[in-house]
Order: structure tokens, then C-alpha cells, then sequence
């Protein structure tokens, strides 16, 4: 069987995908400050360039995507966006990425805010704020499970 760069390519891709939406389909990715006992708890430190996965998707340069992922209760798809809040709800964030793509994902009390590094509250957030936001679709409904603004350096 004889193989061509463009399948190398898109296989490659899609593995990348795969892996990505894996990542951001684990529940425990809040990047918890306190130490974990659990055993995924030291996943990829000591690698050069790897380690938490929206780092990993910050060096790819994604501004959004979607990926397929299989627990033990059947498929979901894991989502994720970056950029900046348009407006705010009680009930959600609509998010505009720098590709004009623009997302509404609901909130619940399931949904973890991080600003700045600390834990925080969807009242902090303000319009303008650049974010991470990372979840899951069913139908047209976005949820998000984190909603990440980043540290400013």
C-alpha cells in the first residue's frame, strides 16, 4: 500500500484534533491552584512544551473548534473558543473570535470562572475581556464548563 503526503497530513490533523478534544473533554481542567492527589494530576510536567492543553491550543494559534470525544456514558462534543466577550447575561456569554465567529454558551452553576489566575464569578467578567471559554454542544446549545480570562503579564 503506498501512502501520500496529503493523507500523512490529514491523519496527522486529525489525531491532533482528537487529542485536543480529549483534553478539553476532561472533566478536572479548571487548572486547580490547590494539589491533586489524583493520578492525571502531574500529566505532561517535565515535557518540554507540553503540559496543560489550553497552552497547547494557545500554540497552534486556534481561535475555535469542536472535537467528538467518547467517555463511559456514550459521545460528546467538546468545544472550545477564544476571544472577546460581546455581552453578558444572567444566563450567558456570547463570545466573538478574531475570525468574526461569534458563540453564545449558556452558564450554569457547573461552570468555573478563572480570572487573572484565581477563582472567580460570571459577575466579574465584563465586556472587552478576552477569554477561553471550553464546553460542550448538544444541538445548537453551547455550555460552558470554563470560562478562562488570562493572567495579563
Amino acid at each position: 500500500m503506498r501512502t501520500n503526503r496529503k493523507t500523512i497530513t490529514a491523519g496527522v490533523g486529525a489525531a491532533g484534533l482528537l487529542g485536543l478534544g480529549l483534553y478539553l473533554a476532561v472533566p478536572a481542567f479548571a487548572d486547580d491552584p490547590a494539589p491533586s492527589h489524583s493520578p492525571t494530576a502531574h500529566a505532561g510536567q517535565g515535557h518540554p512544551g507540553k503540559g496543560h492543553p489550553f497552552r497547547r491550543a494557545r500554540a497552534l494559534n486556534g481561535v475555535h473548534g469542536e472535537a467528538t470525544v467518547k467517555r463511559k456514558d456514550g459521545f460528546h462534543l467538546a468545544t472550545w473558543q477564544r476571544g472577546k466577550i460581546t455581552s453578558i447575561s444572567g444566563s450567558g456569554v456570547t463570545v466573538r473570535s478574531e475570525d468574526g465567529a461569534s458563540w453564545t454558551w449558556k452558564t450554569d452553576d457547573k461552570t468555573r470562572v478563572r480570572k487573572n489566575g484565581d477563582k472567580s464569578s460570571l459577575k466579574s467578567l465584563a465586556g472587552g475581556d478576552q477569554v477561553l471559554v471550553a464546553g460542550e454542544r448538544s444541538g445548537d446549545t453551547r455550555t460552558a464548563r470554563l470560562i478562562r480570562v488570562p493572567q495579563h503579564r
